[in-house]
């Protein structure tokens, strides 16, 4: 990605973020991601829990990508 990604948002694992850049992509996005370093939980560590995993975007393309968060889908 760019120098112009931001954070669209962060999801508890690899195969989520995974899972949703394959669904932004399918959308005509383009989208990266990365661990963050932040926790998942205060059991971090245990029981093979990952960290978190943030996703991004283009800057210009936010607001849109923000729209097809599953929260965002009713």
């Amino acid at each position: 990605m760019d120098d112009d990604a931001v954070r669209l948002t962060k999801v508890p694992g690899e195969p989520e973020a995974e899972l949703l850049c394959n669904h932004l992509r399918s959308n005509g996005f383009e989208c990266a991601y990365r661990p963050t370093g932040e926790a998942d939980s205060a059991f971090e560590g245990f029981g093979g829990l990952g960290g978190m995993y943030e996703v991004l975007v283009h800057q210009n393309d936010l607001e849109r990508a923000l729209e097809l968060l599953p929260e965002h889908e009713a």
